[in-house]
């Protein structure tokens, strides 16, 4: 039977393995367990001596890979089977999402004072762009062994005084760059604005920079699972995405093909967070704020716990995009508002039936309905005169295409009062 080692940080948490039929096995360390400050890898997979086998082991480790087309291109440049998630986490575990490493028996994880990286010249920077469509997180370069959630191509870095870096033998890294794919012209510039907008509408997020390399628009954002003292030294914050959480394989990402309920969400930060009066709010205003953007694409993936200081909180938002911008793609909203599909989803009583379904006060996703509508209305003529530069036509489209979206809101909010008057 095939071992990996789980870590969190320097610490040994548990196995994993793989049966002779393929299956994922994860058990927890007895040291671990018996720790005073033991925390669980996932909510679906609390502390207990028990093995989680199959289809319970499975969701928070293959949720740590890469998806889709970008899977497939590093199965086949390693030369193994795309669906074999064991082998994959075997070859590209050393630096995940979180506080996770995937080591084989007998390697240590990366103490920060060994911390390695190479940094990048400018010619080296492009040329790794170019390649990453073909060789996504540069899978297969001597010392790297990178993974990250998600199909769009991005890597893993550290920003040095400016420079960018890639980070080497399982040091951390902080930050993810991300270039723009050729198939979705000005995504680089649309994501800048959206996040820098939720920003200054009250949003948590992480802290995203537009920073072209050539001719290539791209964006650096800063990782909130990472933190980094006065001296240099990088460490993981542990975090898992709602999809992890709850137990859904990221296959299952999108509620229509059997993926996370708003529900499932406000359920899970209901029962788990450990403020929740203060992450279910915060978690509606993400829900509104994406309706406002047009974003049709927030799946569970999109929304996710952050570990830190003993404390289990709603992680600062990411993958902020107005996927209207491309008439092409689907309006129908990864979750449901209530019962309505469309990203369109203005019709109070969508939002009342949310609240019903959920447990939640109308009271109190009304006020946020309006507090959000009013300051993105009131910050949207600053962004756009902050990023007019990066990508005029794509900015002043979504300026125009926000704007009207959050007056929309605000008139139903504003009929839905009148009529109870």
């Amino acid at each position: 039977m095939n071992n990996l080692i789980v870590y969190l940080n320097a610490e040994r948490v548990g196995s994993l393995k793989q049966d002779d039929s393929g299956l994922l096995q994860f058990s927890y360390d007895q040291t671990w367990l018996e720790k005073p400050s033991a925390m669980p890898l996932s909510h679906s997979l609390p502390l207990q001596n028990e093995v989680f086998l199959g289809k319970k082991a499975r969701p928070f480790f293959a949720g740590i890979l890469p998806e889709e087309g970008p899977r497939k291109k590093i199965a086949e440049i390693l030369g193994i089977s795309e669906t074999n998630d064991f082998a994959m986490l075997g070859r590209i575990g050393g630096e995940c999402a979180g506080a996770v490493s995937l080591l084989p028996e007998g390697v240590t994880p990366t103490e920060p004072k060994d911390s390695r990286y190479r940094e990048l010249t400018e010619p080296e920077l492009q040329k790794i762009i170019t390649e990453l469509p073909s060789r996504p997180l540069m899978v297969g370069m001597n010392g790297l062994r990178l993974s990250l959630a998600g199909a769009q191509d991005k890597l893993p870095v550290i920003v040095r005084n400016s420079g960018i870096c890639l980070p080497l033998g399982g040091t951390p890294s902080t930050h993810i760059l991300k270039p723009e794919p050729d198939r979705f012209p000005g995504l680089a510039a649309n994501e800048f604005f959206c996040m820098t907008l939720a920003q200054a509408a009250g949003l948590k997020v992480s802290k995203t920079e537009y920073r072209p390399i050539g001719k290539k628009p791209c964006i650096l954002v800063q990782r909130y699972d990472r933190v980094t003292d006065k001296d240099g030294n990088t460490t993981r914050l542990h975090q898992e995405d709602f999809c992890q959480a709850l137990g859904f394989p990221p296959e299952r990402k999108y509620q229509a093909e059997g993926g996370p309920t708003t529900g499932d969400c406000i359920s899970l930060l209901r029962d788990w967070s450990t403020a929740p009066v203060l992450d279910i709010p915060n978690f509606i205003m993400g829900l509104i704020f994406n309706v406002l953007i047009g974003n049709a694409d927030a799946h569970g993936k999109n929304y996710s716990l952050l570990y830190s200081g003993g404390e289990r909180r709603l992680s600062p938002y990411y993958d902020l995009v107005s996927t209207l911008a491309w008439p092409v793609l689907s309006k129908n909203l990864a979750m449901k508002i209530g019962g309505c599909e469309s990203v369109n989803a203005f019709t109070i009583g969508d939002w009342k039936k949310m609240a019903k379904k959920t447990g939640l006060g109308w009271p109190m996703i009304r006020e946020r309905m309006g507090e959000i509508c009013n300051s993105v209305l009131s910050e949207l003529g600053e962004i756009l005169e902050r990023t007019r530069e990066y990508n005029e036509s794509m900015v002043t489209l979504l300026h125009e295409t926000i704007k009207g979206r959050a007056a929309r809101m605000l008139k139903a909010l504003s009929k839905a009062t009148v009529a109870l008057q």
